[in-house]
């Protein structure tokens, strides 16, 4: 007889949390969570999400402890950056450029961030719509170029040197007279 292996038995003294499992899938389309739920049923619990947005809401540490509230620290003012640079920022999902600054929706922020980790690149209609989106059945070219539109009229707002160019029949690129720099404002 075998001898059991006591390298994979739990420890006892381990807090709980430690030995408890869970699995976490991201996906935005209902018919596919329905068909995890169905594929991992009794396997472990499973957390279900449409995006990353919604599962750092669910997972987020809360602000202060429910015991001892902190005064509130005031914000540290922005970073000082030259006037001509697009700064983005993904914790408040905003893009500035010098004094100015604007909201960006969850799709214009992921769509202004695929473009400037490869600005030279020209993107393709499908990995732009698999990257911003995250479905790969739905591609349709009039959803990238409604985003592209909107994205557009935002960076002229802001007055930067940053524009998004279309590649007639490819995709897109990000023509950026600097390089853009991504992180907290």
């Amino acid at each position: 007889m075998a001898e059991d292996d006591e390298s994979n038995l739990p420890d006892e003294s381990a807090p709980a949390e430690k030995l408890f499992p869970l699995l976490i899938a991201v996906t935005p389309s209902p018919a596919e969570r329905i068909r995890l739920a169905e594929l991992l049923d009794g396997v472990a619990p499973l957390l279900l999400v449409a995006d990353l947005d919604e599962l750092r809401k669910l997972i987020a540490a809360p602000r202060q402890p429910a015991t001892a509230p902190a005064a509130p620290r005031p914000a540290p003012p922005p970073a000082a950056a030259p006037d001509d640079v697009l700064l983005i920022d993904s914790a408040r999902s905003t893009a500035r450029c010098g004094d100015r600054e604007v909201d960006l929706t969850r799709l214009e922020h992921d769509l202004l961030t695929c473009l400037t980790a490869e600005p030279v690149r020209v993107w393709s209609y499908p990995e732009l719509h698999r990257s911003v989106w995250r479905d790969e059945r739905r591609q349709r070219k009039a959803d990238v170029q409604s985003l592209v539109k909107r994205l557009r009229r935002k960076l002229a707002q802001l007055g930067t040197g940053v524009t998004i160019d279309a590649v007639r029949g490819v995709g897109f690129r990000l023509a950026d007279h600097q390089r853009p720099r991504i992180g907290a404002a």
